[in-house]
């Protein structure tokens, strides 16, 4: 970042989470990511970098080994102008969504880290020119915990998702209660997933949004968020896919649009090249759990048509689903089998805080760091290395689950298609 050119009338809210918020540059593609903190927790500039370049690190020490090269942008920190940081923090208050603004961004550090807009992303140069659509889903958790140590037996039949969707629901954060199921869209059958994504777009909630060149055009922030109206995105997503009927508007257009979507992104999320290390989890990392959720709209419809199981295609083991799912699954234990291991290793600490940075509790994540995940034994010898080893897993399994996939699309030439086929 050019620290004499920041200004913050250039950048504009793009989102943000629990731990972070994000703002996008008005022409260029890129983003920079703020960390968040209670208005009360007030941490240095040196350790706001150190927890900035752990991030920076561990995607592209861990998560891009496990999810190939190609899948994980891992960015830089950048030291900004505080003035600069300032006035945006003021710029983007009023777009900030209620339910965030628990917590503040940090204007006392200058620190951030500086990542590619996906949103926006212009992979091809002969797509320069031309409208780039953006799809960002957010799957979750595609499988029904194995553990023998899960003492709840509603845990061993509903996906925590689900689960989850009646909590929200009754707290008020949404209206209704989604039809999706990450484990339907984690079958690799493809009804399924026509349903999952279909399901999806009814109630996008915070894990569907849909950008077309890098500006929202649909999805919700929280439960206020008007209805989604699926007559207004298939207008824009006409350019895209227009229908093979040739019917230019009504509802028939409108389904035909969105089947061709759903379609398409069932597609990428089925392909896949790059090869990443997930596949050295797949021997002990197996389907385990039950294969449907019961919570799931589309296996209760099953059922009441007197089929017990739906068809289980399987993921192709090259696609971004399946080494997603692997490494979710490093959660060999769950929280109940986990969580006397992470006592054990805290009683550890307080009788020995000297030995946290010889343990790698905060980093460094390197290549001895990823070598220790790989270790799927669950037999606990009672060593602090052992739940150490379990701990670390489970902090990179709720990374995967809590990802984004973005599917970057953009109209493609004839001459464009015959440049990619070859």
């Amino acid at each position: 970042m050019e620290e004499g050119k920041m200004d913050e009338n250039e950048w504009g809210y793009h989102g943000e989470g629990n731990k972070s918020l994000v703002v996008a540059h008005a022409q260029r593609c890129v983003v920079l990511r703020f960390l968040k903190f209670p208005p009360n927790r007030k941490k240095t500039s040196e350790e706001i970098f150190q927890h900035l370049q752990n991030i920076v690190d561990f995607g592209k020490n861990v998560m891009k080994e496990f999810l190939g090269e190609n899948y994980v942008h891992c960015g830089e920190v950048v030291q900004l102008p505080l003035e600069f940081v300032k006035q945006l923090c003021l710029k983007i208050q009023s777009e900030r969504p209620e339910s965030r603004c628990d917590k503040d961004l940090d204007t006392l550090s200058g620190y951030a880290m500086c990542l590619p807009n996906l949103t926006r992303l212009q992979t091809y140069r002969f797509a320069e020119h031309r409208p780039i659509l953006c799809v960002e889903i957010k799957p979750k958790c595609g499988f029904i915990p194995f553990s023998s140590d899960v003492t709840h037996e509603m845990k061993h039949k509903v996906c925590r998702y689900c689960m989850h969707q009646h909590l929200k629901v009754a707290t008020g954060k949404w209206k209704q209660i989604s039809k999706y199921c990450p484990l339907d869209l984690y079958s690799g059958n493809k009804q399924r997933m026509h349903f999952a994504l279909k399901s999806l777009l009814q109630e996008a909630q915070n894990n569907l949004k849909i950008f077309k060149n890098g500006e929202l055009i649909y999805g919700c922030k929280d439960a206020r968020s008007p209805v989604a109206d699926w007559s207004e995105l298939a207008h824009h997503l006409k350019p895209f896919f227009f229908p093979s009927n040739g019917l230019a508007s009504g509802p028939h257009c409108t389904r035909a649009v969105i089947r061709e979507l759903v379609h398409v992104i069932t597609r990428v999320l089925l392909s896949g090249s790059d090869k990443g290390r997930a596949g050295t989890l797949s021997p002990g990392l197996g389907p385990q759990g039950p294969r449907v959720c019961e919570a799931s709209p589309f296996s209760r419809s099953l059922r009441c048509q007197g089929k017990n199981t739906p068809e289980r295609s399987g993921l192709p083991k090259g696609c971004l689903l399946y080494k997603t799912l692997q490494v979710q699954m490093l959660d060999l234990l769950d929280i109940e089998g986990l969580y006397p291991l992470y006592n054990r290793v805290e009683r550890y600490l307080e009788e020995f805080p000297e030995e946290r940075k010889t343990l790698q509790i905060d980093g460094p994540y390197d290549e001895a760091f990823y070598q220790k995940l790989l270790d799927l034994s669950t037999e606990d010898d009672g060593t602090v290395a052992f739940a150490l080893t379990k701990v670390q897993q489970y902090r990179v399994a709720m990374t995967a689950k809590d990802c984004s996939i973005m599917i970057a699309l953009s109209p493609c030439l004839q001459d464009a298609r015959k440049y990619l086929q070859g």
